[in-house]
């Protein structure tokens, strides 16, 4: 263990700050680009009712987080929960499967990006390179991808709470976006364009549904961050729960109000669908692009987010033996995990280059290594309940056992989604190489680990480590 490396953080992140980053990395770009293909698979009320319904999941994981986050604030989140409950090698597999999560949205901001800005600016792809699945890489277009990575890398490079000022502005110009789309929506928009209100398949709210997970993450960013955060720790669980709530309410809004917009076969044409649906309801293509740019900025939001995020595991990894230790570095400045900073950002200057196609691929691959990880919390939970009845948890849900019951089974029913064999399982071989090959890297550090158990290992630092926060026993 590394302990000197985490408590060189500074806690410096507010009640605003918190919520604004785990908002922000929970809404991201995806509900402007598949908005329309939600619908068309789904019908309008039945993409709004499989987010409602995902919402329900991810906030019953929530909650275990919401626990052990207020009885372990440290960096790195799920690495320290499964740690402490079920020992090295399974702290070891979810750590890894939840960084490949985060890499996957980072990197699917980093090929969001020039696709939004396509819209804006129609002439940008230029310069053809290659073809990947049948899609057209531009020069122009993937060099936007590269330089925004760069730049949103050397942001989180030097310091947090530059990260933080950027996330708040952002996610206030996303809202007021939200609060334009709702008003035309009751001013321009028409019930019949909501036809069908749900598809007469299955598997087209199966499909939804199995999106969710990646869609929805991000609320772990506040686990991942917590080292940072200067609030007592029964108000981080709460904001926590709360962040996943706002979170909910934003999918099904948008999807309710862009299918009264525009019928869903033109939804089905349309390349940002959310776009064209706000152009519709204010019969104004300059509000098209208005909700475009919010795009851009829940873009940002996402990608600040999970770079935060993800660089915080992977140093939390490297502080417990488990990853070399030069991921383990703070800059001595700028008190930031920098080389872990530089790796998931150099990931993310990657995904570019791969085109379009690429951004279905990281959902559905990065969606499925996210539900491992909630499995595994909600097991963490549920065995640290049982064994540690009496570990100080500032946050304590009610109906634990239940609650942690539900999370765990309902996380393996959504795992189940992802399989072979299912209506919406993973494409082969593309998204399957992609989970094979991060599986294969992870391999090289998970053989070389000594098999421990939680309680011969080195179990995570419970709050009590800290000096008391004034609040903390309200």
């Amino acid at each position: 263990m590394i302990d000197d490396e985490q408590r060189s953080f500074a806690r410096v992140l507010g009640r605003w700050e918190v919520l604004a980053i785990a908002f922000g990395a929970m809404i991201g770009f995806g509900w402007i680009v598949r908005t329309g293909e939600f619908i068309t698979r789904a019908g309008t009320l039945g993409a709004a009712a499989a987010f409602l319904l995902g919402g329900v999941v991810v906030g019953l994981v929530g909650l275990t987080y919401a626990e052990l986050v207020s009885a372990m604030p440290h960096a790195g989140g799920e690495h320290n929960y499964v740690l402490r409950a079920l020992g090295t090698r399974p702290a070891f597999i979810t750590s890894w499967m939840l960084v490949l999560g985060y890499v996957s949205v980072v990197a699917f901001e980093a090929v969001a990006l020039p696709q939004s800005l396509s819209y804006v600016f129609p002439e940008l792809p230029a310069g053809q390179l290659w073809s990947v699945a049948g899609e057209d890489v531009f020069a122009t277009w993937a060099g936007v991808g590269v330089l925004g990575a760069a730049v949103m890398t050397a942001v989180n490079y030097v310091g947090v709470r530059p990260a933080a000022v950027l996330q708040s502005l952002a996610v206030l110009f996303l809202l007021a976006v939200g609060a334009t789309l709702l008003l035309g929506s009751f001013l321009g928009g028409d019930p019949a364009n909501m036809r069908p209100l749900v598809s007469a398949a299955p598997a087209g709210v199966l499909s939804v549904l199995v999106a969710v997970p990646f869609l929805f993450v991000g609320f772990d960013v506040i686990p991942q961050s917590a080292g940072e955060i200067g609030l007592p720790f029964r108000r981080i669980g709460k904001l926590l729960v709360l962040a996943t709530c706002t979170a909910t309410a934003w999918y099904v809004l948008i999807v309710l109000t862009v299918g009264s917009g525009l019928p869903a076969e033109d939804l089905a044409r349309s390349e940002l669908a959310a776009g064209d649906g706000m152009s519709a309801l204010w019969n104004s293509p300059t509000m098209g692009t208005l909700l475009v740019l919010g795009g851009i900025a829940g873009i940002l939001t996402s990608w600040n987010g999970f770079l935060l995020g993800a660089s915080r595991l992977v140093h939390a990894m490297a502080c417990s033996g488990m990853l070399p230790s030069w991921f383990a570095r703070i800059h001595p400045r700028f008190g930031t995990p920098s080389n872990a900073i530089l790796f998931v950002g150099g990931l993310s200057l990657i995904a570019p280059l791969f085109g379009e196609k690429m951004l279905t691929w990281l959902i559905d691959a990065g969606g499925f290594a996210i539900v491992v990880a909630y499995l595994m919390v909600a097991s963490s939970f549920l065995v640290l309940r049982h064994r540690e009845p009496d570990m100080p948890r500032p946050f304590r849900v009610r109906c634990g056992r239940t609650v942690g019951g539900l999370a765990l089974t309902l996380s393996l029913g959504l795992a189940v989604l992802f399989l072979p064999g299912m209506p919406s399982g993973l494409d082969w071989p593309a998204e399957w190489i992609i989970l094979g090959g991060w599986a294969l890297l992870g391999a090289v550090w998970l053989l070389g680990l000594p098999r421990t158990t939680a309680q011969h290992g080195h179990p995570a630092p419970t709050a009590t480590t800290h000096s008391a926060h004034p609040d903390e026993t309200r």
